[in-house]
């Protein structure tokens, strides 16, 4: 998937999913949202759990809804993430952007990553879910073990960031790690410090298949008809 029908605007923008997840966000700042990633044609709106049921009723059956889960450090409960990713799919998402026990990881424990997953897979069966690892936290290694780890507990789509970690978001050389190490197994999320067109580019050309973008119009540039929405 990736690489191709990206240059253009309208297939950037399908790879998008276009995020708000401050805790502060109000919800006009949602609905501003959800306006942008209708208008934009984007993969996904995606929200924190409070807005799911706000953000399903704005956008309709235009484009997908997606919330966080175990947001923003993985540090809940497996129990817990379950509960929360079944509660948001009965709210109307679609899709579950889960974080990874990110403790697990730096112990380089990863029957215990690879189970936490698996746990928040069996609550949702039928949702798109993509793990977060973290990525500028970690070495190769051990980005390669967790990596394989998520995929085996039943991830769709690796995701590199939250956007809230201290040590970063996406880079092109990790992205690229990713995908040698998933291969055709899962898919990849590029998300943090997305912002301009070149860097939204580079990473779907290293093998991202979605990205992560609060800066949406940024990424995409104006809309051909002006600068409203």
């Amino acid at each position: 998937m990736s690489g191709a029908g990206s240059a253009d605007p309208a297939g950037l923008a399908a790879r998008i999913d276009h995020t708000i997840l401050a805790p502060t966000a109000t919800g006009d700042q949602v609905a501003e949202a959800a306006g942008i990633a209708v208008s934009s044609g984007c993969a996904s709106l995606c929200v924190a759990p409070v807005w799911v049921r706000f953000a399903v009723e704005a956008v309709g059956d235009r484009i997908p809804v997606a919330a966080v889960v175990g947001f923003p450090h993985g540090t809940s409960l497996s129990s817990s993430k379950a509960v929360e990713a079944a509660a948001v799919v009965a709210l109307g998402a679609v899709e579950v952007d889960v974080v990874a026990d990110l403790a697990a990881i730096a112990a380089d424990d990863f029957a215990t990553v690879a189970a936490d997953v698996a746990q928040v897979r069996a609550a949702v069966p039928d949702a798109v879910l993509k793990v977060i690892l973290e990525t500028a936290a970690w070495s190769p290694p051990v980005i390669r073990a967790a990596a394989e780890a998520v995929v085996s507990g039943g991830a769709d789509l690796v995701k590199t960031s939250t956007g809230f970690h201290p040590a970063g978001g996406a880079t092109v050389a990790t992205v690229a790690l990713l995908s040698q190490v998933v291969g055709r197994r899962a898919g990849i999320k590029a998300s943090g410090g997305i912002r301009d067109t070149a860097t939204a580019l580079a990473l779907v050309e290293a093998g991202a298949d979605r990205l992560g973008c609060s800066a949406t119009r940024d990424v995409l540039g104006p809309p051909a008809d002006g600068p409203g929405q």
